[in-house]
């Protein structure tokens, strides 16, 4: 180990080197490796594009994905069963993995904020930050929820509150009902209670836990210890030197794939929500025709921010989303329920909090329907996309200390979900209840948002809203991904050449077109669960990685405040 912050030594590049990460500010406790970040990578530049890729781990993430895309979109009709049956066994057997991978990974955040490791800062005991808390949480909020509270934030509150009024039933000894817990049965203030505790159970701490935990892991590791901005180097203190030969490139395609495979899901999800939005205000088809150019057309749109790259690109589209998505927000809170949603946001955490042990219990559940079909695609989601929310986290705190991050990055965004569960969905609930209204319960899920709007005053601005809403949280989505998988693929540079950007974010949208014409919603969702298998045995062996190197941290920090 080296502890002195000005000896380079152990550094693989120069601050401010090719890889654009800077050395740790202060005392650190830096990794010896005689590894140049790059080495192993093949650079060159033909016609005017230059490539900058490693080559086992760009070869054969980007191979495979096409064979995939070219097979999903070549066999359509074989490919939906067997994405229909792979969902239903991997969440009948494994939906108690998942629920205790999440409930480890959120624990371990929280047991981090309370021990003197929360100290430790992120580049460097001197390090200061980057952005601004504002610019900070803008990034973390649209990197990580984006699409998704978009197309769940009314549709699954009204789902569950529609399951949990209808109550249990049981068939040849068997709940076949999807309501969580043990339901509501015609007691609709119960129900809604129920409802929006299970929404917010969905988006809350153990979303944020997982993004928490891994993207801490990679800022450590990259920040303080001088490894490349890979999922491979929070392995070094498990593998030492074998993470630059095969262990560490399988860990990195891994990340690839479901980096990749996630994103897919939230921009099927929202090419989904975008089209039948654009059916519901103008009419237009909402076919495969409409959700194929629409994903093409916004790819091709984030293909300008990606270049522009993270301050001028991403950090401006995520400020956009911010402001555009509070506007919203703002709105139906104000012309909405607006007693029943300032009321109903201390009641619905108080009563998440309250559900959230019977919620988050992995075995002896009888909402088996709930949990395997509702939960365990939330959990596989969001470690499908830990690698790349977190690596874009990680990106942009540098300076942080780690109680500050961890507190930041679970609360700020689990608060703010609570608030939009408690408008949006809280607001659509309110409609069957007070009003009778039905049309948003019986619509398909993508519909919803645009039927409860359209009970509101100006519901054509507030439906153009949302659509807008969609596509930039689809682009800010897109490329930053792009941004994080360009980074993996290229050995841990930050700053490789922006056409491998281009050609990630175009990949991106291909998976999406594939899975949607291959099973719709229900391969996107398949998708995600299979890759997120493997990939949640990775992040587990990681914590330990990610623990050990903090005690070392806080070790060599203490170690030369004494000195």
């Amino acid at each position: 180990m080296n502890n002195n912050p000005n000896d380079d030594s152990a550094h693989q590049s120069e601050p401010g080197g090719s890889r654009g990460i800077p050395a740790p500010e202060g005392p650190s406790n830096l990794i010896d490796t005689n590894y140049v970040i790059g080495q192993d990578n093949f650079a060159t530049t033909k016609f005017g594009i230059s490539v900058d890729i490693h080559g086992k781990v760009f070869t054969i993430s980007s191979l495979t994905v096409l064979a995939f895309v070219i097979i999903t979109l070549a066999l359509q009709d074989y490919v939906e069963p067997i994405f229909n049956a792979g969902f239903t066994l991997l969440t009948v057997n494994l939906s108690w993995f998942f629920l205790l991978a999440a409930n480890i990974f959120l624990l371990l955040a929280f047991v981090l904020i309370f021990t003197p490791m929360g100290r430790v800062r992120l580049g460097g005991a001197h390090a200061k930050p980057e952005f601004s808390y504002i610019g900070w949480f803008s990034m973390l909020f649209a990197a990580g929820m984006g699409i998704g509270l978009m197309f769940y934030g009314i549709s699954e509150p009204l789902t569950h509150f529609g399951s949990a009024m209808g109550g249990i039933t049981v068939e040849n000894g068997v709940r076949t009902d999807w309501a969580p817990l043990g339901a509501a049965a015609g007691d609709p203030a119960a129900a809604a209670s129920l409802s929006l505790s299970a929404s917010i159970f969905h988006w809350g701490l153990h979303a944020w836990g997982v993004y928490a935990v891994v993207a801490l892991a990679l800022a450590l590791f990259a920040f303080n210890k001088g490894l490349p901005l890979t999922m491979r180097s929070v392995f070094y203190p498990v593998l030492g030197k074998r993470i630059w030969g095969w262990p560490g490139h399988a860990i990195d395609i891994l990340a690839v794939f479901a980096t990749l495979f996630g994103l897919a899901t939230s921009l099927g999800l929202g090419a989904t929500q975008a089209a039948a939005g654009l059916e519901f205000l103008f009419g237009i088809p909402n076919t495969n025709v409409t959700m194929v150019v629409l994903i093409i057309g916004i790819s091709l749109v984030a293909l300008v921010s990606v270049v522009a790259g993270v301050e001028k690109g991403v950090q401006r589209l995520s400020q956009l989303n911010m402001v555009l998505a509070f506007l919203l927000l703002a709105f139906v809170i104000a012309v909405g329920p607006t007693l029943l949603i300032a009321t109903g946001f201390f009641e619905n955490l108080g009563s998440y909090l309250v559900n959230l042990p019977a919620l988050s219990m992995p075995f002896g559940r009888e909402d088996a329907n709930f949990s395997q079909g509702w939960t365990t695609f939330y959990w596989a989601w969001w470690v499908s996309w830990a690698p790349f929310v977190s690596m874009f986290i990680a990106r942009v705190s540098r300076g942080r200390t780690v109680r500050e991050f961890l507190i930041a990055v679970l609360l700020v965004p689990s608060i703010i979900t609570v608030l939009w569960m408690s408008a949006l969905g809280g607001t659509a609930i309110d409609q069957v209840i007070t009003d009778n209204y039905q049309g948003a319960m019986a619509a398909a899920l993508e519909l919803q948002m645009f039927e409860v709007f359209s009970q509101l005053p100006l519901s054509q601005i507030t439906s153009f809203i949302g659509i807008v809403l969609v596509i930039v949280f689809f682009v800010t989505s897109s490329d930053s991904g792009s941004l994080v998988i360009d980074s993996i693929t290229a050995g841990g540079k930050i700053d490789a050449p922006k056409p491998q950007r281009i050609f990630w974010a175009l990949i991106e949208g291909a998976i999406a077109i594939a899975l949607l014409l291959g099973g719709g919603l229900n391969a996107l969702a398949t998708a995600v669960i299979v890759t997120a298998l493997p990939f949640t045995f990775v992040l587990l062996v990681a914590c330990y990685g990610m623990v050990k190197g903090l005690c070392e941290e806080h070790r060599a920090v203490r170690l030369a405040e004494t000195y």
